[in-house]
């Protein structure tokens, strides 16, 4: 191929303005230029035809040059054409008379660099050499983002490539709000923006069809991708933006390339204080390739729900045994929660609740109960004025309740309600548990009708037979403590507490009335142990696993919410569920692997504090 110079062109306006330099000058500052006072060269790299060499020559002035690769105000500059073609530039300067422009120049290339479009940005921008490739702005006309969380994010003007830098800081002014778009729809407005081609067809060629902006339409023009600065220039045409940006802007075609992959592009253009009344910043546009839109599904999100702690059936038949009364909280009675079972607000005493709302006051509700009773299932609902209303309901998998009658609904604060889920359903949220596993109360729902959220309401239980509501005083059992009985009894490193044993020392001698040991629901023990001191490596916190059968070997048999975790000398409360017992046969605290790290036996003691029955 022919590489071609233009000396000759450059020699002759060079005479040219030596003749008229020798001839006095008639134009004063205001005066506009001639096409024959304009002095440039362009000129071919002897060494690489394609790329040309461009030089403003006329002093005092300022260039414009229109090139096949956009527009440029440089005294000299290059621009590189990695295709063979005809074409077109255009010399013009701005001076103190205004603007004047020489006639078109026309270059014909015979060769072609495709070292120019060989880095894998390009490829990536416009399919490579031949091909072309669409964008779309990353919003449809569904309001929906198919990869990123929005169609516009916003930086500062110092950040740039965010793969480079210190993460796409490149000075001061680096901050960066990826809004979404559900949450911010007033960013732009939902529709199709239209489409936007890059493509490698025989020169660098750009078009942008702008569906949401009248003003523009459709526009073509060409572009240059510099792949070390990481920055885009577009020539009569725009990249994909809002209507409302639009004259934010003073150059949309001078773009940084924020991220460039196979499937998504991020371009930002600078916003202009003046034009936008706003601070300058990065207007940083999400676009998606047509590829990837059309191939993109939708992923199926189920949405959120409570997750209950594990053994939680068993945590609410132990505390729903025979009857329950639950009520509700005197101190935080009402909130409102997300699909997962947490609290948005997270009120914890009266004087929590917001002015919006008001304040919790028991004398409004604290008349209400639930009575919920477990062998069948039954409930009785009374509500603060004394109406009762009773029927049976249903626990699932989920923690649903679900009633057979209507559950009544009533005033907990202003204009906040007690009520079941158009289902008459309520569900378990969140399930309260004390230091000894024992459930203190539990947060229920109804699922809000129109948005994605929960009523939440907090029971507190009280245990009794009556369902009326009225929390049952306990039986205390009398003991002798002088008759305790303590010590690895069966030699396998537990530390037993023996109550009574039918099979043990406490038999003759007892510490209690076994035949009294009666109750229909709960034993609950407090106990305290002192002068407790561990060999070393020893565990230092054992479980306990309290045993209480009757003579039909019924009864407890460890293992239940109400064991606890004993770390040394302290005062511990453990209880047992076993409905309907009577008469003690076996009956004794095993605390499990404790003697064997016990370094002096002797020196610990133990007393029975309270045995309460229910």
């Amino acid at each position: 191929m022919r590489t071609k110079k233009f000396n000759l062109y450059t020699a002759l306006l060079g005479l040219i303005l030596a003749f008229t330099a020798c001839q006095p000058e008639d134009y004063s500052m205001g005066d506009i230029l001639t096409k024959d006072q304009l002095n440039f060269s362009i000129t071919q790299n002897p060494d690489d035809p394609n790329m040309i060499i461009l030089e403003s020559l006329t002093p005092g002035v300022t260039p414009l040059w229109q090139t096949p690769m956009g527009r440029s105000t440089s005294l000299k500059d290059t621009v590189k054409l990695p295709f063979e073609g005809n074409y077109k530039f255009v010399y013009g300067v701005e001076s103190p008379g205004g603007y004047v422009q020489a006639d078109t120049f026309n270059l014909t290339l015979t060769t072609m660099n495709l070292n120019y479009v060989n880095d894998p940005l390009w490829e990536m921008l416009s399919g490579g050499v031949g091909n072309s490739k669409t964008w779309l702005l990353d919003l449809d006309e569904n309001g929906v983002s198919k990869y990123f969380a929005g169609p516009l994010y916003f930086y500062g003007t110092e950040n740039g490539w965010l793969a480079g830098g210190d993460a796409g800081c490149y000075g001061a002014d680096c901050w960066n709000w990826n809004p979404d778009w559900p949450g911010n729809s007033w960013l732009m407005g939902q529709g199709d923006y239209g489409t936007m081609t890059f493509d490698l067809i025989g020169g660098a060629n750009v078009s942008a069809d702008h569906l949401m902006i009248s003003s523009r339409g459709s526009e073509q023009g060409t572009y240059f991708l510099d792949a070390d600065a990481k920055t885009l220039s577009m020539t009569d045409a725009a990249p994909l933006h809002d209507e409302g940006r639009d004259g934010q802007v003073v150059n949309w075609g001078a773009l940084k390339v924020m991220s460039l992959t196979e499937n998504t592009m991020q371009l930002a253009a600078l916003r202009d204080e003046a034009l936008s009344g706003e601070g300058p910043c990065l207007l940083v546009y999400n676009y998606i390739s047509q590829e990837y839109a059309d191939s993109w599904v939708p992923e199926v999100t189920e949405d959120p729900e409570p997750t209950l702690p594990d053994g939680w059936q068993d945590d609410i038949s132990q505390t729903v045994n025979t009857n329950i009364v639950w009520k509700l909280s005197e101190s935080n009675p009402l909130d409102w929660a997300n699909l997962d079972g947490s609290m948005m607000n997270g009120w914890q005493a009266p004087e929590d609740y917001p002015d919006w709302l008001g304040t919790p006051d028991p004398a409004v509700y604290g008349d209400f109960s639930m009575t919920m009773n477990s062998a069948d299932n039954s409930v009785v609902f009374v509500t603060p004025d004394g109406t009762e209303t009773a029927g049976t309901y249903s626990l699932d998998e989920k923690g649903i309740y679900s009633f057979d009658v209507a559950v009544p609904s009533f005033t907990v604060i202003s204009w906040a309600s007690f009520y079941a889920d158009a289902n008459n359903q309520l569900r378990i949220l969140q399930i309260e548990k004390d230091a000894t596993g024992a459930v203190t109360g539990m947060w229920v729902g109804a699922i809000d009708a129109s948005n994605p959220q929960y009523s939440a309401f907090h029971l507190v239980p009280s245990s009794g037979n009556d369902g009326g509501g009225e929390e049952p005083e306990g039986t205390e059992v009398a003991f002798d403590n002088s008759k305790l009985v303590i010590g690895d009894l069966e030699g396998n490193g537990n530390l037993r507490l023996e109550l009574f044993n039918e099979y043990g020392s406490t038999k003759a001698d007892p510490p209690l009335d076994a035949a009294s040991i009666v109750f229909d629901n709960r034993m609950e023990i407090t106990f305290t142990i002192s002068g407790v001191s561990f060999i070393d490596g020893a565990a230092g916190s054992y479980p306990t696993s309290m045993i209480l059968s009757d003579p039909n070997w019924s009864g407890y048999w460890g293992g239940g919410a109400g064991e606890v975790q004993v770390n040394g000398d302290g005062t511990y409360t453990v209880y047992c569920d076993a409905p309907n017992f009577n008469t003690a046969f076996v009956f004794v605290i095993d605390i499990q692997g404790m003697a064997a790290d016990i370094s002096d036996m002797d020196a610990v003691s133990v007393t029975i504090d309270k045995m309460t029955m229910y």
